[in-house]
């Protein structure tokens, strides 16, 4: 690492940003290890842009000291509205039900003071927190579609410097694939997989099947590709 890119990766400051709606259990998870020692002089805040909750969200990220906005209902509108509020030169996009493991701070750090890693993105590699087959075929699977056609979940995180999310324009207000559509805009020969593991509930798998519910996604995702209009894919995504 070159003495230009230490000192961006030293100066650069993170704005993480986590959509809510009645997220109250999962953030008593997923806050804590943001704040673990080596990571606080990298985080300038954290964000939970909340679509409505009506549980404990609102106090529990009152009770963490996190910077609380509120936006319309839907992932898209809630991510986009964390963004616009955000004053760290990178944001960091995760889900309330997404963990990220000791030592996260470290791979954000070789990220950012990586060489033109401004127009670029970054994704964590993926985990489900089920030890069985089929939790663990999921996760394989996401990290090869991350890889070879540059379509990461959601759930993997984004980590993007505040310019460059400008520039392609954010995310948009969609309920649905809001992530799939920011990162085709970004393009698989700007994503960076990460040398870290976000560690992801598997609980709708759990509901929904381990088997059932991937192919469904797909399903959803191929619609979406085609040109399916967003309602109609929803009533199949959320049946």
């Amino acid at each position: 690492m070159t003495v230009t890119m230490l000192h961006n990766a030293v100066m650069a400051r993170i704005s993480i940003i986590i959509p809510t709606l009645n997220a109250a259990a999962l953030l008593h998870r997923s806050l804590p290890p943001l704040a673990e020692f080596g990571a606080l002089d990298l985080i300038r805040e954290v964000i939970v842009a909340d679509g409505g909750s009506i549980d404990g969200t609102a106090a529990i990220a009152e009770a963490a000291g996190v910077r609380f906005v509120t936006a319309e209902k839907g992932r898209g509108a809630q991510l986009a509205a964390g963004a616009e509020a955000a004053r760290g030169e990178w944001l960091l996009f995760l889900h309330a039900d997404t963990v990220l493991p000791p030592g996260w701070d470290k791979a954000v750090r070789d990220f950012i003071g990586g060489e033109d890693n401004s127009r670029h993105a970054g994704y964590f590699r993926l985990a489900l927190d089920d030890s069985r087959f089929g939790a663990r075929r999921i996760a394989w699977l996401a990290n090869m579609r991350a890889r070879i056609l540059g379509l990461p979940y959601g759930d993997q995180g984004l980590l993007i410097s505040r310019g460059f999310y400008r520039q392609i324009g954010g995310f948009r207000p969609l309920s649905l694939m809001e992530d799939v559509d920011l990162v085709r805009r970004i393009g698989r020969g700007r994503l960076r997989m990460l040398k870290a593991t976000a560690v992801t509930s598997a609980e709708r798998y759990r509901r929904g099947g381990f088997w059932f519910r991937p192919i469904r996604n797909q399903l959803c995702l191929l619609l979406w590709f085609i040109g399916v209009p967003l309602k109609s894919i929803m009533r199949i995504y959320y049946r």
